[in-house]
C-alpha cells in the first residue's frame, strides 16, 4: 500500500509542477529571470531533483532484485560482465579478431619474421563507403540531371531577395539614412542644425569659429585625413587616427546630425577665424593633395588623406 501511495504522490507532484511551470512560462514576460520570478527556478530545480531521485531509487531497486536473483541461481554477481552487450556491438561493427584467433587469418607472407593478417574492412567503414556512393548518385541526379539550383545560384537568389527587401524597406521608410550615398547639405536649416551640434560637441577642440585649438583648423585648405565633404563626414563618423585623433561620433550622434555637422564644417572653408591655428596635413584642392604649404601635425606626423 505504501508503494502505491508513493507512486501516486510522485505522479501528482510531477503533473502539478509541470502544469505550473508551463503556465508560468506562458504568462510571464521573462519567466526565467532569477530576480523577477525566483519561484519558477525553485519549481524547476525541485522537479528535476525529484525525477532524478526517483530514477536513482528505481535503479537501486533493480540492482537489488538482480542480486537476489543471482543468489537464488547460485551465480556470483562479480563474474557477470555487464558490458558484454557493448563489446558484442563493437566486435560486430569493427569485425576485429581476438589475439587468440589471429592465427586463422594469417597469410603466408613472412618478411623477416613479420607476418601479415588478412583483416577485412570494418563494417562501419564499408557501410559509410556505401552511403557516400548513394549520396553521390543522389547529388548527381539532383544537381546535374534534374537541374536543381547550386550554391552559387541560391546565393544570387538570396542576394536578389535581400535587395528587394531593402528597397521595400527604404520605400516604406523614406527618412532612412543611407551612409553610402551621403551628400553635402546647403539649406539654411541643415547648416543651422549642424552649427548647433558643432557648438555643443566640437568647440572645445576646434574653437567656435573653427580656427582650431587642440584639434586642427577647419577653415583652411589643409586636411590631415583628407578634405572634401565625404572625407570630413567619414572622419567625424569613424574618428581620427587610432590613439591620438578625434573620437568616433557614430555612437553619440545620429548619422543625420553628423551629415549636418560635416556640411557646416564645409561652410567654414574660406572664413577668417580670430586665432587660426597653423595649417596641418595636406593641402586639398578639388580632390587632389599637394605637399605645398604643409607643416607637421600636432602629433609630429602626417597621414595620407583618404580620397573620395
Amino acid at each position: 500500500m505504501k508503494k502505491y501511495v508513493q507512486s501516486i504522490a510522485y505522479l501528482v507532484f510531477v503533473g502539478v509542477t509541470s502544469w505550473a511551470l508551463i503556465t508560468a512560462i506562458r504568462s510571464y514576460k521573462n519567466p526565467f529571470s532569477l530576480y523577477e520570478n525566483p519561484l519558477v527556478w525553485i519549481a524547476l530545480v525541485a522537479l528535476i531533483m525529484v525525477i532524478v531521485l526517483k530514477e536513482i531509487l528505481n535503479i537501486t531497486a533493480l540492482q537489488k532484485t538482480e542480486e537476489l536473483s543471482y543468489e537464488k541461481q547460485g551465480i556470483n554477481p562479480e563474474e557477470i560482465d555487464h558490458w558484454a552487450w557493448a563489446k558484442d556491438f563493437l566486435k560486430k561493427w569493427t569485425n576485429a579478431k581476438a589475439i587468440e584467433e589471429e592465427a586463422t587469418i594469417e597469410l603466408d607472407h613472412n618478411y623477416d619474421g613479420i607476418k601479415e593478417l588478412d583483416n577485412s574492412l570494418p563494417p562501419w567503414w564499408v557501410y559509410l563507403f556505401y552511403a557516400t556512393i548513394v549520396f553521390g548518385v543522389i547529388y548527381l541526379v539532383r544537381y546535374h540531371i534534374a537541374g536543381a539550383p547550386d550554391q552559387a545560384t541560391e546565393y544570387k537568389k538570396e542576394v536578389a531577395q535581400a535587395k528587394l527587401a531593402l528597397a521595400k524597406y527604404k520605400k516604406a521608410t523614406p527618412n532612412a539614412f543611407d551612409i553610402n550615398n551621403v551628400s553635402l547639405l546647403t539649406d539654411d536649416g541643415a547648416i543651422a542644425r549642424g552649427k548647433a551640434v558643432f557648438n555643443l560637441n566640437c568647440v572645445a577642440c576646434h574653437a567656435a569659429d573653427g580656427g582650431g585649438g587642440i584639434g586642427p583648423n577647419l577653415t583652411d585648405e589643409n586636411w590631415i585625413l583628407g578634405g572634401g565633404f565625404k572625407n570630413v563626414f567619414n572622419t567625424i563618423y569613424s574618428g581620427g587616427r587610432d590613439g591620438k585623433g578625434m573620437i568616433a561620433w557614430d555612437k553619440t550622434l545620429k548619422p543625420q546630425d553628423i551629415q549636418k555637422v560635416a556640411s557646416y564644417v564645409m561652410s567654414l572653408q574660406g572664413t577668417t577665424p580670430a586665432n587660426p591655428k597653423p595649417p596641418q596635413g595636406d593641402k586639398w584642392e578639388n580632390g587632389i593633395t599637394s605637399d605645398t604649404d604643409n607643416t607637421s601635425s600636432e602629433e609630429g606626423e602626417i597621414e595620407e588623406p583618404i580620397k573620395e
